[in-house]
C-alpha cells in the first residue's frame, strides 16, 4: 500500500533541499544541492535563475526516487523571499539574472527615497524600511538599466516574481503565475492590511502592475505541476517565504510563539495573530500564516549574515574544512580570548539597519588562533540574534519564554547552549531541523487532506531536545557590553566614510 507524503520544495539562498514526508512525519526521500553564487561588484550579488531552476528539478527528482511506495499527493515550496526573478511570459526565460536579497546595488535609489521623506509612508503601508533588501528597488533597477525591458514589463510581455512564482511558473508551464501573502509582503510593493499590490508604491517605484503575480493564500490552489518536469503530476497547494514556512513548520501559528533560524542568515519572527504591530526600532511588520495557512503577521528581525560568516572563513580564509567543524573548534578554547565579529558584509539588519556597514573583526593579539575567530563567528550569531529578540520583545510588549530555533546551525550543540546562555532562556530544537521544508509540506498537506488539522500535522514531529541557560548574569553581562562596543565600532567606520 502506498504511503500519502507531500514533496517539499525548499528552495534557499546556497543551495535546494527537497524532502518527501511521509503522513506520520517520517522522512521517505531526500536530496540536496548547492548552486553557484554569482559576485559581478563589490556588494552585487547574483543567481542564475535557470540554474535554480534545473538545480530544483534534479534534486527533486531524486528526493522522489529514494522514496519508494508513495503516493505524492501535494506540492509545498518555501523559497528564499526577496530574490527577484524576471523572465519572458511565453519562453519562460529569464531576461536577467536574478538579484539575490543580499544585493546592495540599490542603496542610492534607497537613499534618494528615503531624502525625499517616503519612508514613514512606506513603513506605514509595507511594515518595511526602504532598504536594497526587497525585492521592489530590484525591479526598478532592472527596468531602469535596459529600457526596452521597461517597454516590454509595460506591454505585459515580462513576468516578475520572487523565486516561488519562478518555480511556479515553471512547473506549470507557464499557466499559473502567482505567489502568496508572505512572499509579497518583502517585495516593497504589498498593502499588509488591504492585503494587496498598492498602487501608491507601484508608481512610487516605477513598477508596472502587470508584472506582478497574483497573492493567494498560503495553503490552496497554485496549479498542478506537470508530469514532464518531475515526473509526477502533482497539485501545488502551498507556498510561503522560507522564514514563515519555518515559522509555521515548528508550530508558532498563535499570538506570542517565536522562533529562529540559523541559516546564510538568521531571521527571528514573532507571531502576533492578527493584528499589524507597527515597530519603531528597525522591526518588520510581515505577513505569516495561521494554523490553516491563512494570513496573519508577525514581527521579524534579521541577521544578515550567519552560517554564511562560516561559509567565508571555509571558502575565503581557508581556516576550516568543513562547517561541521566549528563546533568543536569552538569547544577547544576556553573562551573568545577578546575576539568579536561583525560579519555585516551586506550592512547590519535590525535594530540598526546600517546599509553601508561592512564587516568588522576586533580584539586581535599576537595570541589569538584561528578557533578564536571560529568561536567569534559564532557568537556572533547568538549576539546578533541577541539583538533582535531584546528589541521584539520591547516592541510587543511581551516576555518570550521559549525560544524555538531551526536551520542547520542549530545542529551545532556548542552553538545553541552559547545562545541559550546568552539569552537567559530555553532553546527548544525540533527532532526535524529542517523546518522550512517541514512548514512548506505542511500548508500543501493541510490544503490537501494528508493532515486533518494543524495540531495533527504538529503531533508527528516529535518533542525534540530542549537546551537550558546556565551562564551567570555577570557573565551575560559582560559578553553584551564588548559585543556593543564592536557594534559600535562597525557602524562608526560605515559613518566616516
Amino acid at each position: 500500500m502506498s504511503v500519502s507524503s507531500v514533496l517539499a520544495i525548499d528552495q534557499g539562498t546556497t543551495g535546494t533541499t527537497c524532502l518527501v514526508i511521509g503522513q506520520d512525519g517520517s522522512i521517505l526521500g531526500r536530496a540536496y544541492s548547492e548552486f553557484t553564487q554569482h559576485f559581478p561588484r563589490p556588494g552585487w550579488v547574483e543567481h542564475d535563475a535557470l540554474e535554480i531552476w534545473d538545480t530544483t528539478v534534479r534534486v527533486a527528482r531524486e528526493a522522489i526516487d529514494t522514496a519508494s511506495g508513495v503516493d505524492i499527493c501535494a506540492i509545498g515550496i518555501a523559497n528564499q523571499r526577496e530574490t527577484i526573478v524576471l523572465w519572458d511570459r511565453e519562453t519562460l526565460e529569464p531576461v536577467h539574472p536574478a538579484i539575490v536579497w543580499q544585493d546592495r546595488r540599490t542603496s542610492d535609489i534607497c537613499r534618494e527615497l528615503k531624502n525625499a521623506g517616503h519612508e514613514n509612508e512606506v513603513r506605514a503601508r509595507t511594515g518595511l524600511v526602504l532598504d536594497p533588501y526587497f525585492s521592489g528597488t530590484k525591479i526598478r533597477w532592472m527596468l531602469d538599466q535596459n529600457p526596452d525591458l521597461r517597454s516590454r514589463a509595460e506591454s505585459g510581455e515580462l513576468a516578475a516574481g520572487t523565486v516561488d512564482s519562478w518555480l511556479l511558473a515553471r512547473l506549470t508551464d507557464g499557466t499559473v503565475h502567482a505567489t502568496d501573502p508572505t512572499n509579497a509582503s518583502r517585495t516593497l510593493l504589498f498593502n499588509l492590511t488591504e492585503v494587496a499590490w498598492d498602487s501608491w508604491l507601484l508608481d512610487l517605484l516605477g513598477v508596472p502592475n502587470k508584472l506582478l503575480p497574483e497573492v493567494r493564500p498560503s495553503a490552496g490552489d497554485f496549479g498542478v505541476a506537470s508530469g514532464v518536469h518531475l515526473g509526477i503530476e502533482a497539485p501545488i497547494a502551498g507556498i510561503a517565504g522560507d522564514q514563515q514556512a519555518a515559522l509555521f513548520g515548528q508550530g508558532c501559528w498563535s499570538p506570542g510563539l517565536a522562533k529562529n533560524t540559523y541559516g546564510t542568515g538568521a531571521f527571528l519572527l514573532l507571531n502576533t495573530g492578527t493584528e499589524v504591530v507597527p515597530s519603531t526600532r528597525g522591526l518588520l511588520t510581515t505577513a505569516a500564516c495561521d494554523e490553516r495557512g491563512g494570513l496573519a503577521y508577525a514581527l521579524e528581525g534579521s541577521v544578515f549574515i550567519a552560517g554564511a560568516a562560516i561559509q567565508w572563513l571555509r571558502d575565503g580564509l581557508g581556516l576550516l574544512e568543513a562547517a561541521e567543524q566549528s563546533e568543536e573548534m569552538a569547544a577547544s578554547v576556553e573562551d573568545n580570548a577578546g575576539v568579536y565579529f561583525v560579519p555585516a558584509f551586506v550592512g547590519l539588519g535590525a535594530p540598526h539597519w546600517v546599509s553601508d556597514a561592512r564587516g568588522l573583526l576586533v580584539g586581535l593579539t599576537r595570541g589569538t588562533k584561528r578557533e578564536h575567530i571560529v568561536r567569534a563567528a559564532l557568537e556572533a550569531m547568538a549576539y546578533g540574534t541577541m539583538d533582535v529578540l531584546r528589541t521584539m520583545e520591547e516592541e510587543a510588549a511581551l516576555e518570550i519564554q521559549e525560544l524555538r530555533v531551526d536551520g542547520g546551525a542549530a545542529l551545532n550543540d556548542w552553538l545553541i547552549q552559547f545562545q541559550a546562555d546568552l539569552l537567559g532562556i530555553p532553546l527548544r530544537r525540533p527532532g526535524l531541523v529542517e523546518t522550512t521544508a517541514l512548514g512548506a509540506a505542511g500548508l500543501a498537506g493541510l490544503a490537501t487532506g494528508v493532515w486533518s488539522n494543524a495540531d495533527d500535522f504538529l503531533s508527528v514531529q516529535g518533542s525534540g531536545t530542549r537546551c537550558e541557560p546556565g551562564m551567570s548574569e555577570a557573565d551575560r553581562s559582560t559578553l553584551k557590553a564588548e559585543w556593543d562596543r564592536a557594534i559600535r565600532a562597525a557602524i562608526q567606520w560605515a559613518g566616516d566614510q
